[in-house]
């Protein structure tokens, strides 16, 4: 039986991008979000002041909790909430902060929590302790 989707219209894909002020700007050719088919797209997000670019912390718990921060504002201006997250990977430079990152993570996500992948990787943009993706409904 072929694959069939009858939540997702068959016309041509209309993406359009999310841009918040309130979230830290994209530090390259990149946007903070897409929307596409009845899903929200979050670019990996750091840790970032939105005002300054600095990092709010130099620990993973103080970055972990901007990230979070910053993936709502961004959820928010793309039409969608926490509640409606699916699908998260977080990123970090230290798998050995799982654990912090989870205690902080299970603060934003209440059940059922998204669906989750979590890598160590070697090493992240502006030498970030964590980054956190998400792919929400709308």
């Amino acid at each position: 039986m072929p694959f069939a989707s009858l939540g997702i219209s068959a016309d041509t894909c209309i993406k359009e991008a999310v841009q918040t002020d309130k979230a830290p700007a994209a530090l390259g050719p990149y946007s903070q979000a897409i929307k596409a088919n009845n899903l929200l797209f979050v670019s990996g997000v750091l840790g970032l002041n939105p005002e300054t670019g600095k990092f709010v912390s130099d620990d993973v718990e103080g970055q972990t909790e901007q990230v979070l921060k910053n993936m709502g504002e961004i959820l928010k201006a793309g039409g969608a909430s926490y509640a409606s997250v699916v699908k998260t990977t977080i990123m970090l430079a230290d798998l050995k902060d799982f654990k912090k990152v989870n205690e902080i993570y299970a603060k934003y996500f209440l059940s059922p929590a998204p669906a989750r992948s979590t890598f160590q990787v070697a090493a992240l943009p502006l030498d970030a302790k964590v980054e956190i993706e998400c792919i929400a409904t709308l």
